[in-house]
């Protein structure tokens, strides 16, 4: 199945886990500490019914905490991809309808999968980009950068688990986010010395 027919048919929690295991991959971009999403984690735990509330709370005290996108060392590529993920936070629904998750879940994957593109530029100079996010998210993997495609089959990973699992596949999304996230640092600080 498709990236873009799990979107379409997963559950609140699903999607919720979706947007913020992409938010928690490029937590190296927004200057914040790696664990700096664990409350909202925590909040997609939650079965009782002020879940909704906490997950707005957390959500509003972690954006406060957290200034704009800030001046990094690099080029126009890391200062747009630096951009996407703030705009990924900004645009977390403080409500956890499934509609409204939907959106942001796939607003978060196309904003990932661009941050990786951004980062990761194909050999060839060429800026293939946009088709080549749109076509992965639709299953057509073929020509990938390898950076993009292992987001992409993070992206699936977590639908998958969370679809298959519910609560209990949280704990592994979460694995698979922080696994993305030491990825992302990795290639983040090669780039900033790149730059040095």
């Amino acid at each position: 199945m498709s990236l873009v027919e799990l979107i379409a048919r997963a559950d609140e929690r699903a999607l919720a886990a979706s947007g913020l295991a992409c938010v928690d991959r490029c937590v190296p971009l927004l200057g914040g500490e790696d664990e700096m999403l664990r409350p909202l984690w925590a909040a997609l735990a939650e079965d009782d019914g002020g879940a909704e509330d906490d997950w707005a709370k957390r959500l509003e005290r972690l954006r406060g905490t957290l200034a704009g996108p800030g001046e990094h060392r690099g080029g126009a590529a890391e200062e747009e991809a630096a951009l996407l993920a703030h705009r990924m936070l900004a645009a977390a629904p403080e409500g956890r309808s499934a509609e409204g998750m939907r959106v942001w879940a796939d607003t978060c994957s196309v904003a990932s999968l661009r941050i990786h593109r951004l980062l990761e530029p194909a050999p060839d100079g060429a800026d293939g980009e946009p088709a080549c996010v749109d076509a992965g998210r639709e299953g057509r993997t073929e020509d990938m950068p390898p950076l993009v495609a292992a987001e992409l089959r993070r992206q699936i990973t977590v639908l998958e688990l969370l679809t298959g699992h519910g609560t209990a596949g949280l704990r592994q999304a979460l694995e698979v986010a922080a696994e993305g996230r030491r990825v992302l640092r990795a290639v983040v600080s090669r780039r900033e010395r790149g730059h040095g």
